[in-house]
């Protein structure tokens, strides 16, 4: 049986959002902030590893995903009303952190951990939509493949310390991936 090896791939991109005749660049990651990542780990949209996985260095690739190869349909049912008390610190609601268009870090009863967009801040009730941002948009992908080569053991292990939440004080969020300190596993996340 073969083993398949993880790569180390860094790329370049424009992200437009595509609905029907319509695009929308919604992100960019420049050559001096490409987006990296370690294949099979499931840091990138696994239909975006299948299409740069095989480039090499140098190539140019320009593919779109549909929304059921990237984030799915849009779902009304994951925008939840939630009790405001649920966000209160030391008995006051946190305002800091809470606002309409903050993405905040949830948690639910199993443990699992996930991302959240404030909506609506209400007087007794926070609207958090747990839909990702891009969900419902087919995805067009433009750039170059600006490093391809076998994951170094290291560049491994400090994947799994950062997925698994001990990469930085805290853990990370947020980054997809993108993180300014890649050679000691940590991010720096907005």
């Amino acid at each position: 049986m073969e083993t398949k090896s993880n790569k180390f791939i860094a790329v370049t991109y424009e992200l437009y959002t595509v609905d029907g005749e319509e695009r929308h660049l919604v992100e960019k990651a420049p050559a001096d902030k490409p987006f990296y990542f370690i294949s099979g780990f499931g840091v990138a949209i696994d239909e975006f590893e299948k299409a740069v996985i095989d480039l090499a260095k140098g190539d140019s690739f320009d593919f779109t995903l549909t929304k059921e190869q990237a984030y799915g349909e849009y779902e009304e049912e994951r925008v939840l009303t939630l009790d405001k008390s649920m966000f209160e610190v030391d008995g006051h609601f946190d305002k800091e952190h809470l606002f309409a268009g903050a993405v905040i870090p949830l948690q639910n009863e199993e443990g699992q951990r996930f991302m959240g967009t404030v909506v609506e801040i209400q007087d007794a009730a926070v609207v958090i939509d747990l839909n990702h941002p891009l969900a419902g948009h087919d995805l067009n992908f433009k750039g170059s493949v600006i490093e391809s080569r076998e994951a170094t053991s290291e560049e491994i292990q400090s994947l799994i310390m950062h997925l698994s939440g001990h990469g930085c004080e805290g853990g990370c969020s947020g980054c997809s991936g993108n993180c300014d300190n890649k050679d000691e596993g940590c991010c720096h996340c907005n």
